[in-house]
């Protein structure tokens, strides 16, 4: 099944005007667990509501017509898409989804942290996610897994799939989280970590972290004689 897939994206992609509908598909992965308190939740999601209101980040991403998921995750059994993927094909597109990103409400509160599931969970929403030219996770988390599966587990399928997890170690309670997560957490292509000293430090860090993400996928695109996406609306300028 995986083999015929990959072989009608390609049919697609070489057919005139069909080039991948999307260039990238990202998934945001937002850490809710127990160690999370309300005010850290609203950190997170203003965050990451501002990072994607950035003029660059939002650019890359309409021009990568990018399809973004938000998902947030806790313990075993406990992973929901809370935003499913939506297209962002123009600045309109990508102010709404910042919108609904900084206004989506927490799912759990006192639950405990499965990093390896956070990754199933967002491994099998790439199954919705159609043709992409780049699949990636990017994780949010303050704490080492300590239930359910192993994150390292999770890696043979994601490889196998075309997933890349890129990660954002906060490491308020755990100094050592992100050797952690450069161990346990990240595969793929360029995969990387970056640091979050404290929760405060997040919505830069996120900022810095998806300019690096989707700037890279559309330059390496062009790089390899792509098409860049027409962009809807005037450029960025705030």
């Amino acid at each position: 099944m995986k083999l015929l897939r990959d072989f009608l994206v390609c049919v697609w992609a070489m057919m005139p005007g069909g080039l991948a509908a999307c260039d990238l598909a990202l998934v945001l992965a937002v850490d809710v667990s127990g160690s999370v308190d309300a005010g850290e939740y609203r950190i997170q999601m203003g965050g990451l509501a501002e990072a994607l209101r950035d003029p660059v980040v939002s650019e890359a991403l309409v021009r990568a017509r990018a399809r973004v998921l938000l998902m947030q995750w806790s313990g075993a059994s406990r992973q929901q898409t809370t935003i499913d993927w939506t297209t962002v094909d123009s600045f309109a597109a990508s102010d709404r989804l910042a919108d609904r990103v900084e206004e989506n409400p927490r799912v759990w509160r006192n639950f405990s942290t499965a990093v390896g599931e956070a990754l199933q969970h967002g491994l099998a929403a790439f199954d919705t996610a159609g043709p992409c030219a780049r699949r990636l996770i990017d994780v949010s988390g303050d704490g080492v897994s300590n239930e359910g599966i192993a994150p390292g587990e999770v890696h043979p399928a994601l490889r196998a799939a075309g997933v890349t997890v890129n990660a954002i170690a906060i490491e308020a309670s755990e100094p050592d989280l992100t050797a952690y997560f450069y161990e346990n957490v990240i595969t793929g292509e360029g995969a990387f970590v970056v640091t979050a000293q404290r929760f405060e430090d997040y919505p830069d860090r996120i900022r810095r972290k998806l300019l690096r993400e989707v700037t890279q996928a559309t330059a390496s695109l062009v790089e390899n004689g792509g098409v860049r996406a027409p962009v809807t609306g005037a450029p960025r300028s705030d």
